[in-house]
Formats: C-alpha cells, sequence, structure tokens
C-alpha cells in the first residue's frame, strides 16, 4: 500500500487556521498591540513550516533532495501567505473594524516619545500612514510572511533527512 503525501495546501489551511486562531484570541483578549506578541506568529509560521518540510521528507520516505524538500516547504508558505491576507482583510473590514484606529493611535504614541519629530512632521506622517494603510498592511504581511517562510524552509530543507535515489539505479534508460 502507497503512502499518502499531505501537500502542501493541507498543511498551509492548517498553519493559517492556527495563526488565526491565535490572532483571534490576541485580538479578544487585547494583547496584539503588545511588544511581546508581535513575533508569536512568526515563530509559529516557522515551525509549522519547518515542520511540513520534514513531514513531506519522511512522507516521501526520505527519498527527496534538498530542493524537493524547500519547493513543498516555499509552496506551503504561499498558501499561508494568501490565507492570511485574506482574513487580514476580512479582520480590518468585518470584524474589527477599529484595530485601523487603534494601530493609528499605537504610531502617533511611538511618534510623540520622539524627540526629533515635531507636531508638524508627525501630522504629516499620519497622514500618509492613514492613506496607505491598507497597502502597507497587506504589503506588509505579503513581504514578511514569504520572507519567513523562505527562511523557514531552507531550515527545514535542511533539518530533513534526505536520501535521494541514485541516477544509477534507475532501471528507465
Amino acid at each position: 500500500m502507497e503512502k499518502k503525501v499531505t501537500s502542501h495546501i493541507t498543511k498551509g489551511i492548517v498553519i493559517s487556521l492556527i495563526l488565526i486562531v491565535f490572532g483571534l484570541i490576541a485580538n479578544f483578549a487585547g494583547f496584539e498591540y503588545e511588544s511581546w506578541y508581535r513575533w508569536i506568529p512568526t515563530l509559529i509560521l516557522c515551525i509549522g513550516i519547518i515542520w511540513a518540510c520534514i513531514n513531506y521528507a519522511n512522507q516521501m520516505n526520505n527519498a527527496v533532495t534538498f530542493g524537493n524538500v524547500f519547493a513543498h516547504g516555499f509552496k506551503t508558505s504561499a498558501v499561508v501567505t494568501v490565507l492570511t491576507v485574506i482574513f487580514a482583510l476580512i479582520s480590518i473590514y468585518l470584524i474589527f473594524p477599529e484595530s485601523k484606529e487603534k494601530a493609528m493611535e499605537i504610531a502617533r504614541q511611538e511618534m510623540d516619545k520622539n524627540p526629533q519629530i515635531t507636531e508638524e512632521q508627525a501630522d504629516q506622517a499620519m497622514e500618509i500612514v492613514d492613506r496607505f494603510f491598507i497597502i502597507s498592511v497587506i504589503g506588509g504581511m505579503i513581504l514578511m510572511t514569504l520572507i519567513a517562510g523562505a527562511i523557514s524552509s531552507l531550515l527545514g530543507a535542511a533539518f530533513a533527512k534526505k536520501t535521494p535515489p541514485s541516477p544509477f539505479n534507475n532501471p528507465n534508460p
């Protein structure tokens, strides 16, 4: 009986659901904007992608190459990117419409703490942030998720046990 390999789409959906549930908990609990929380979703993503790579190699009986495992991990991270961006849009527009104002308020507080930024400069910066909020959030999510996914895929491919089949043992010429 041949062993079935879990697709990168299924793994991406599972990792996305974990990230979404964790994000909902963080938002409802009120610690979404805390400094200690900022890297937790990235850590979850990295652990999930590394797990996906190692799981893929194991399901393939380790008859994989570094490139095969990396590709599987990166495709998984692409699925996670698409699903989390869709959730972010739904979240910003429907579930937590106040999140934009909260993020703007935090950004303004950070600018007020910097003595080198004048009130006029802070006002101009806030206008720009307001105008490009959605584009910057989505662009940042895509960029950061794909970078973290690529790094995690490299790590997962490095950690996965690989015994690629020898091309000299191929019975088909």
